[in-house]
């Protein structure tokens, strides 16, 4: 990619404002935090309802990028820069990337619905890709602003683009088709994701379907209403000599119609008739999803005009796809960021800027690579970039893995080459990994599944899995009920509520919240010595953890006078001036703080101290979630208002003020303050069954198939034989028990996991190590994964099942099990 700035002007309808107006740009970025950034970046400063980028010009100047589009121009960076000045820079970059698209002519591929977008793009990239040179979206960037950095990946050496387009509501589709324009459109499953921002699925369907305006075919599995939103919709977007390709197991007048499905073994056997003739496929897997999702490519296929030889032997090879970033305990204290399927240059400037921004508990840095299929690029050409971005991005050492990477050593410094897998699987003992964050990326062909292995920490079979993208996702939809000015603190004691502390604390630092809150000292000191730099208050300090709080720079809660008067005393000694305390009030919790009678003493003690400021008040919400009880936390808030603003007003001081919870964000809007403290959730749970279909799943705990077997009639299972057959029993004993954090209450038929998306009932009773399931009516075998909560059951359904809350669930999940960070 090469723009000249100049001819942007008339595209994005802006104002120039700069010295030099012949300047050249390869490189478009949105993201403050890359080291890719450089002189010739093209940086779009978006702006929406919960963060800034025209916040980070200053420091994108001084780390040498010269030319961005803006909204408006900070008043510190006038003449340092060139500036393209424009209504609103997240359509400019839309603009921007539809003017890119623009220039090229090929073929392009373009896919949604609301299930099975980013498998089949994949699927459809590995079919095709022995014929063709393809420029695809990378991993899932479906939004507003992944359709448009995936399309300005586009380069003269591509002939075919497969790009992903994902909506959640109306009038977001018209944006995405004048960046993508497809010439070949596929409708994969339609489903209820994103339900919530559509009328009803009529309408959603009509959305998705604008994507196709230009489309010389549409794909599609053929269903009453579907057909008949494509026949309004071709009426209405007449394009000369479109096909509908459609196809289907129950309606033969599908142009590919499923005579037949099978399944044997691991696999399903179809046979479909096209064009009058009838033909065998064997697929690779056996679940519903997988099979439709093969069939949408099949049609891709037949639409290219593919023989059935080729189509079988490249079906035969399907994969499950690996979509998304891994983060993992490594051997020796190190992290490793598992990408290991998939090696494209794009992929590549993601998960190195994720390597950057996310992961920076290790200073030493270490990328595992093998050669890069696909880049549109000679080899010298790519090969040279890609020394640009290590050498940008600070990597430490550098190792290559593949016959073409090896023969352009030269270009990477401290670097280490093998021909093959096999060859650095055989010195990986030699190579020393300790304390070293180590990216893992390859192609499928590499088998860097068993580099992951072997480097990963060996540990318990059962893992709770981390979506850190969830959490990005519910930090967001909370921010966005809060006025501009208001702060926003995030509590990640407890282990992060059981999801992992230090992790997710850097994901916070990365979105720029304003205070970090935990529950005691050691906690905030753990996250001190994990580099995060965010302040961090500690809500139950002890007096004997003082020392630790003052020399890690962690800010106390002070909730008495005995505790002030012991923080005073050392805070004297150490000749420490204006340390940052806050003060917590009583205003009905009745747990911890200040009453209304102790104010005045209160008062007396903190005036005239130059050795603390108060840097916060607040106090705690007893029932924000209980509409029954409004009417008290509506007595807390005025009792706080009452209480904080006599301090203000005789101290002389203008501290933050906070009082709402995760429930009081919901429902008492007008108590914001000057910060708000978010928990619960963030972690993808809601007091309120309404706002909970707004929130994302966090975590995942997963476990395994230990051993499958069938018992007869009246055996019994497990300890006390609370569990006898009443008929010939298929039972399979899962990994994990009460030690793991599993309640011994969530058995005995009372609890279920879930195997193969199928409920499978708990029976008898949760032992420490292991739990036993009936799996009678599910075709399942060892080894097979198991969800013990996520998305069903839920942590909310365990909770009302066990009569507790879903906090108890999710924070006794034990130390032992390993936690799985992916984006």
């Amino acid at each position: 990619m090469s723009i000249n700035l100049k001819n942007l002007v008339p595209v994005l309808d802006a104002k120039w404002l700069g010295n030099d107006t012949d300047i050249f740009v390869d490189h478009i970025s949105i993201d403050s935090r890359s080291l890719q950034n450089g002189s010739q970046t093209l940086f779009i400063a978006l702006s929406g309802a919960n963060n800034d980028a025209h916040l980070y010009i200053a420091e994108l100047i001084e780390k040498g990028v010269q030319n961005f589009v803006v909204q408006y121009i900070p008043e510190n960076v006038k003449d340092k820069a060139h500036f393209l000045v424009v209504k609103n820079t997240l359509k400019a970059f839309q603009q921007l990337a539809g003017f890119y698209r623009n220039l090229y002519h090929f073929p392009v591929i373009g896919l949604t619905g609301s299930n099975g977008k980013t498998i089949v793009k994949e699927w459809l990239n590995f079919l095709l890709s022995p014929d063709y040179n393809i420029i695809r979206s990378p991993k899932s960037y479906n939004s507003q602003v992944g359709v448009p950095l995936s399309v300005l990946a586009i380069n003269e050496k591509h002939n075919l683009g497969i790009f992903e387009a994902g909506i959640s509501t109306v009038k977001e589709m018209d944006n995405l088709e004048k960046i993508i324009k497809p010439t070949i459109g596929v409708l994969t499953s339609i489903g209820s994701a994103h339900d919530e921002g559509f009328d009803d699925l009529e309408q959603k369907i009509n959305e998705k379907l604008l994507l196709f305006k230009e489309s010389n075919v549409i794909i599609y599995q053929k269903d009453p209403l579907v057909d008949q939103s494509l026949k309004t919709f071709c009426n209405q977007y007449e394009v000369k000599e479109r096909a509908l390709f459609s196809w289907s197991f129950t309606d033969n007048a599908a142009d590919v119609f499923i005579l037949k499905k099978e399944t044997k073994n691991d696999n399903v056997f179809i046979q479909y008739q096209y064009q009058n003739e009838i033909f065998d496929l064997e697929i690779p897997f056996n679940d519903s999803a997988s099979v439709e999702n093969t069939i949408s490519c099949l049609l891709v296929l037949l639409y290219f005009k593919y023989d059935f030889n080729t189509i079988q032997s490249r079906v035969e090879m399907l994969y499950p796809v690996h979509m998304r970033l891994e983060v993992k305990n490594g051997i020796n204290n190190c992290s490793i960021i598992d990408d290991s399927y998939s090696s494209d240059f794009q992929s590549l400037k993601i998960a190195l800027d994720f390597l950057e921004s996310q992961q920076k508990k290790n200073a030493t840095k270490t990328i595992i690579l093998s050669d890069i299929f696909q880049s549109g690029f000679s080899n010298e050409e790519l090969y040279s970039k890609l020394a640009q971005l290590v050498s940008n991005n600070k990597i430490s050492r550098m190792i290559g893995i593949g016959p073409t990477i090896s023969s352009f050593k030269n270009k990477f410094p401290n670097s280490i080459m093998f021909e093959n897998t096999t060859e650095f699987i055989a010195e990986i003992e030699n190579l020393n990994f300790n304390n070293e964050t180590i990216l893992i990326k390859g192609a499928r062909s590499f088998r860097f599944e068993e580099i992951v292995s072997l480097l990963e920490e060996k540990t318990h079979e059962t893992v709770l899995e981390i979506n850190l993208d969830s959490i990005s996702h519910n930090l967001n939809y909370y921010k966005s009920k809060l006025a501009n000015d208001v702060k926003i603190m995030v509590m990640v004691k407890a282990f992060g509520y059981g999801n992992g502390g230090l992790e997710i604390a850097k994901l916070l630092e990365h979105h720029k919240v304003d205070y970090l809150g935990v529950a005691f000292a050691d906690e905030g000191i753990s996250l001190k010595n994990g580099g995060v730099k965010l302040p961090i208050m500690v809500l139950n300090p002890e007096s004997t953890s003082f020392p630790s709080i003052i020399q890690y720079q962690l800010e106390p809660e002070i909730y008495s006078l005995k505790g002030l008067n012991a923080f005073l005393k050392i805070a004297r000694e150490k000749n420490l001036k204006d340390f940052p305390i806050h003060i917590k009030l009583d205003t009905g919790m009745h747990r911890l703080g200040f009453e209304e009678n102790t104010i005045e003493e209160l008062i007396e003690t903190l005036k005239n101290n130059s050795s603390v400021r108060v840097q916060s008040v607040l106090s705690h919400l007893a029932t924000s979630d209980e509409p029954r009880h409004f009417e008290f936390v509506e007595k807390q808030i005025s009792l706080f208002e009452q209480l904080s603003s006599k301090l203000i007003l005789e101290l002389n001081i203008n501290p933050i003020r906070h009082i709402l919870n995760t429930s009081g964000i919901s429902n008492f809007p007008n108590a914001q303050f000057n910060m708000v403290r978010l928990g619960i959730g963030l972690y993808g749970v809601s007091n309120d069954p309404a706002e909970q279909k707004y929130l994302e799943n966090v975590g995942t705990l997963k476990s395994i198939i230990s051993q499958v077997r069938v018992i007869p009639c009246g055996d019994s299972v497990g300890y006390g034989r609370r569990f006898m057959a009443q008929k010939e029993t298929k039972i399979a004993t899962i990994p994990i028990g009460y030690a793991d954090g599993i309640s011994r209450l969530w058995g005995n038929e009372v609890g279920f996991v879930t195997i193969k998306n199928q409920k499978a009932k708990i029976v008898g009773s949760v032992c420490m190590d292991m739990l036993m399931v009936d799996v009678s009516h599910i075709d399942c075998k060892e080894g097979d994964s198991v969800i013990i909560f996520g998305e069903s059951p839920t942590v909310v359904e365990m909770a009302e099942a066990l009569k507790t809350i879903p906090y108890e669930i999710m924070t006794s999940i034990s130390q032992r099990v390993k936690r799985v960070f992916f984006r």
